[in-house]
């Protein structure tokens, strides 16, 4: 009986922490980038949408933004071709972006089913709809790799009109150009525009790593937590891995952007979102602003 109401207690002990951070970021827009092996286990999908819903229920605003590479991979290799990649980002050509779309829609939407399935309302959307993400096209290094966009404008309205009226929105990386072609977009560089574009007060990635280290060899290297010029100093500093070098330029542009903090998390990790928001030590790794107190 006693051990029962410690196990009670501690409960009680954990709810009681989380409160400072549910109090602060009520009604706060939060962004998070679902992608990486979260997506492709089914169990891990299950634990990641209760987390975000249940981030709304106490007063956040979420917004998904998505990917969907690996199943891309996979329907692009079904029909007989290879999929390319240049310095990390998908080689476009017209066949692989009908796939991508097709894929991209088909996630978002079973996305859409298990959120409103926990009780939730939510929309998914790509980023054509309503002109949400105006792209350009996006070059690597000067080498033409198809249709892929770079973010130039992000139309909030449709995000904002979504939010207020209680929806959750569940947004898939495609845009259109100026002549209306449709184009991929890297879903953290689309997660990272639309949370500057909405002054979102955190922006967390899951991705398939513990978060940021110093040596990526060495695992006693995680860093729990570092301002955004820290940061700015490794990506200059050039220790980094290829994959992480892209994202925390991403997050160093967010945070500058007016972002308050950007979390870096394992999506492999049940609850992760739960565990890094509303626990004093957190999980993976956050870049906050050099202006604000290092805390969650």
């Amino acid at each position: 009986m006693e051990k029962d109401m410690e196990k009670i207690l501690e409960k009680a002990e954990v709810l009681v922490e989380a409160l400072p951070y549910i109090q602060k970021y009520n009604r706060k827009i939060v962004v998070v980038k679902y992608g990486g092996s979260a997506m492709t286990n089914v169990e891990l999908q299950k634990k990641v949408i209760e987390d975000v819903v249940l981030l709304k229920l106490v007063g956040f605003k979420p917004i998904i933004v998505h990917g969907g590479g690996k199943e891309i991979s996979r329907w692009v290799d079904k029909v007989g071709k290879t999929p390319e990649f240049v310095n990390g980002l998908r080689k476009t050509d017209a066949e692989t972006m009908e796939i991508a779309e097709m894929v991209l829609n088909k996630v978002n939407k079973s996305l859409v089913a298990m959120v409103q399935e926990l009780g939730i309302k939510a929309v998914g959307i790509s980023g054509k709809d309503g002109g949400l993400l105006k792209v350009e096209k996006k070059y690597s290094n000067g080498q033409d790799i198809g249709f892929v966009g770079d973010v130039k404008q992000v139309n909030t309205k449709i995000l904002y009109d979504l939010l207020e009226n209680d929806f959750l929105p569940i947004v898939a990386p495609i845009g259109l150009d100026a002549e209306f072609n449709t184009y991929n977009i890297n879903a953290d560089d689309a997660a990272c525009e639309i949370a500057k574009a909405v002054n979102a007060s955190k922006l967390a990635f899951l991705t398939d790593v513990e978060g940021l280290y110093r040596d990526f060899e060495d695992k006693s290297s995680l860093i729990s937590s570092i301002k955004a010029s820290d940061a700015k100093k490794l990506i200059e500093s050039g220790t980094l891995g290829g994959g992480m070098l892209p994202k925390l330029t991403n997050c160093t542009q967010a945070i500058e952007a007016g972002v308050n903090k950007v979390h870096i998390l394992d999506g492999r990790i049940p609850h992760c979102l739960l565990l890094e928001f509303f626990t004093r030590r957190g999980i993976g790794t956050q870049i906050f602003s050099d202006n604000d107190a290092d805390e969650n």
